[in-house]
């Protein structure tokens, strides 16, 4: 295939050797003459652990081009890599005007390119940047339609400094936001032969898990450093307390706890986040990130109850109240707190959940209930299809197969369906349905 790769940093060198090494002929592009001088020596222009050697391979082989000339480069090619650089601005936000500018260049070029062409995005973009920004643009300047005249892809790279080439030979996965097959097809052949899985969504999901790696990245190094902080004053070995941690394939480092819904609570997380933060502050330690996590998780609940009280709608049926579905613990539940919210709030409330019955509870639960919220056993009601006719939203905090059939079964469709748990059926609900945090 003949390609052209736009920016030679760090992902577009890289993207440039190892296609060219994969048999591809492609042609280099950038606009600092200092780094295509480099590159016409057979030197990489990038410090990066195998570059040299194969810079100089491909190179003397003849399979790379090079040129400042981005319109000449698309007008000789069947695919654009898109690779220049989007940095911070002072302000935070992403200085797009590199890629822009180059949007618009290879938009005029595409007005008179006869050849069907496929762009490829890989720079880090914001979410929404390619569907809103960058192919109105290609659009404008070049007079032609996309998915008509030419295709549009976002396919982000997982390269990191100090093993890229590795990287881009052995990736976690393939991921690429496209509209048609034919845009599939060509991702295909530049990336399906990589032993991962290839992964098709649309382009904006594929701007975002981008940055949502980077970030999860982050979260985790900061994460383990407070941990070690806080280790470190109570004389604990904070790599072996990490090491074990990481040990658990189940829960901790699994898919388990990754997938958006409600706010946590129970009787540990909360408890045991407190505990901790007290040691902290005890012992002089500052954890900014594990003291958010408190205030993050009340942030979510209030955006839930916001949501719900937004529809203007008095009449709130809930499915589910313990913290957790088919278990009876109500102590420190988040649907607890969102229960009262609407109370407060004036809400007409009532409330199924089969597991918790008042005159089974006994210990911890019993005393719970009876400090606590005993207001909230008169709102409790033991017919689901009495609780749903009556109700003008539903909200589905934690429910059982049975009774999601239930739901299933008797939602009218001028009814709301709040779902704070991705309930499996939400397809088949004849009503008005909005997620947790979700559409």
């Amino acid at each position: 295939m003949r390609i052209g790769v736009y920016g030679l940093g760090y992902v577009g060198a890289v993207s440039l050797a190892c296609l060219a090494r994969d048999g591809h002929e492609v042609i280099g592009v950038d606009i600092d003459p200092v780094k295509l001088d480099i590159l016409r020596r057979g030197e990489s222009p990038v410090i990066e652990a195998g570059m040299p050697e194969l810079v100089r391979e491909v190179m003397a082989r003849g399979s790379v081009q090079l040129t400042d000339d981005a319109g000449q480069a698309l007008s000789r090619t069947d695919v654009s890599l898109i690779c220049v650089g989007t940095p911070s601005q002072p302000n935070g936000s992403q200085d797009q005007s590199a890629v822009m500018r180059l949007t618009e260049e290879l938009g005029r070029q595409l007005g008179s390119h006869a050849e069907h062409h496929t762009l490829v995005y890989r720079s880090t973009l914001v979410p929404g940047t390619v569907e809103r920004s960058l192919i109105p643009l290609l659009e404008e300047t070049s007079g032609r339609r996309v998915q008509a005249d030419f295709d549009v892809c976002f396919q982000p790279e997982f390269l990191r400094e100090g093993s890229s080439i590795r990287d881009y030979d052995q990736p976690p996965f393939t991921i690429v936001g496209a509209a048609t097959e034919r845009a599939h097809e060509t991702l295909r052949s530049l990336f399906g032969h990589l032993p991962c899985e290839y992964h098709r969504c649309d382009i904006s999901t594929a701007e975002a898990v981008k940055y949502f790696c980077n970030i999860f990245h982050a979260l985790k190094i900061t994460f383990a450093n407070e941990v070690g902080r806080v280790c470190d004053a109570m004389h604990v070995d904070p790599h072996q307390v990490m090491r074990l941690l990481c040990e658990d394939r189940q829960l901790n480092i699994s898919p388990a706890y990754m997938k958006p819904g409600f706010a946590f609570g129970g009787s540990c997380l909360p408890k045991d986040l407190r505990a901790m933060l007290y040691l902290a502050k005890m012992n002089d330690v500052d954890v900014p990130m594990l003291s958010g996590v408190l205030e993050s998780n009340r942030a979510h609940l209030r955006s839930a109850a916001q949501r719900i009280l937004a529809l203007g709608k008095r009449r709130i049926g809930m499915i589910g109240l313990s913290f957790k579905t088919g278990t009876d613990d109500l102590r420190e539940s988040a649907l607890v707190d969102l229960a009262e919210t609407l109370i407060g709030k004036g809400m007409d409330l009532s409330i199924y959940d089969p597991a918790v019955n008042l005159s089974l509870l006994i210990g911890a639960n019993k005393r719970y209930i009876e400090r606590t919220i005993p207001h909230l056993g008169d709102l409790l009601r033991d017919d689901l299809e009495e609780l749903v006719d009556g109700s003008e939203v539903i909200v589905v905090g934690g429910a059982s197969t049975e009774a999601l059939g239930v739901l299933e079964a008797r939602v009218r469709p001028e009814q709301v369906v709040v779902d704070l748990m991705m309930v499996h059926n939400r397809d088949r609900l004849s009503c008005h349905y909005l997620g947790g945090c979700w559409s």
